[in-house]
């Protein structure tokens, strides 16, 4: 399979994840933002939003991240959908599109969460199957996103981490690498994020996620629950400082969708992950 490149450069300088309530604002003030990424199940039956995107797209490169084709169905993934991405990937010339290394749906039902899945061969020849299908209705190379867990399967033979990298390695896909996740998933798992890291093949890595999250007491347990809702913590800082350290100043986004705060919020956060990154540009408005 051919995997066609990106119709434009791959930004360096961090961007943000443009949500509704901001894009009026994005519109009129055109902030300096390296990029802006968007869920594209919010425009793909929404004409008049996807005309503000396509305008965007003038003055900044668009990045579509998905949150419901089910990459891990062993349904498969909806042929429906899965057009409607085309055809919105084809109007608007996405820097990147990306989605999850999850599952959504089964036997016609749509959960409300990204599920990890199993980390078993059956489970990778599964999602392996469906990411060569979308890349090749695409027509181009996809990046795949580390989930964040709360539990683990007892029947998982290998690490997250090497499920992922063997991903790769069978699809050419890419990777789409949430800093948080990891340190939300370390935490509740017992994991070793500096090990996810050095797992990771660093070529292979073509985006970075950055949020926040909560951290919930359970029955004695504290529990940290990804709810993209608050400024970046320092030791997720810190892991990505030791991400650009072994990837490079990766394309980098800041994740924000509960609590949404004002925008220039957003934007002070891009400019320290920008300072972190070595980019020296101002995220001025």
């Amino acid at each position: 399979m051919t995997l066609f490149p990106s119709p434009h450069l791959q930004p360096a300088r961090c961007g943000i994840g443009l949500r509704a309530p901001h894009l009026t604002e994005v519109m009129s003030r055109r902030p300096g933002i390296g990029w802006l990424e968007v869920h594209p199940e919010n425009y793909m039956g929404a004409p008049a939003a996807a005309d503000a995107l396509e305008r965007l797209r003038n003055d900044y490169p668009l990045s579509l991240h998905g949150v419901g084709l089910s990459l891990g169905s062993a349904d498969g993934i909806d042929a429906g959908h899965l057009s409607r991405l085309r055809a919105l990937a084809h109007r608007l010339e996405p820097c990147r599109v990306s989605e999850h290394m999850s599952w959504s749906a089964h036997g016609g039902a749509w959960l409300n969460d990204l599920v990890p899945l199993p980390y078993t061969e059956e489970a990778l020849s599964v999602i392996c199957g469906n990411v060569d299908r979308m890349q090749t209705v695409l027509g181009r190379q996809i990046l795949v996103e580390n989930p964040s867990s709360y539990l683990s399967y007892r029947d998982s033979t290998m690490p997250e981490s090497v499920f992922l990298a063997e991903l790769v390695r069978r699809t050419g896909c890419g990777i789409l690498c949430d800093i948080n996740n990891i340190y939300v998933s370390a935490g509740n798992l017992g994991l070793d994020p500096q090990d996810y890291l050095r797992t990771l093949p660093p070529a292979s890595v073509g985006e970075i996620h950055l949020a926040g999250h909560a951290s919930n007491e359970i029955d004695g347990r504290v529990m940290l629950i990804d709810d993209h809702g608050g400024r970046v913590i320092d030791p997720v800082w810190a892991l990505y400082r030791d991400a650009v350290a072994r990837f490079g100043p990766v394309p980098t986004m800041i994740e924000w969708d509960t609590a949404l705060p004002p925008l220039d919020v957003l934007l002070d956060e891009a400019a320290q992950a920008d300072a972190i990154a070595g980019m020296r540009h101002a995220h001025a408005a």
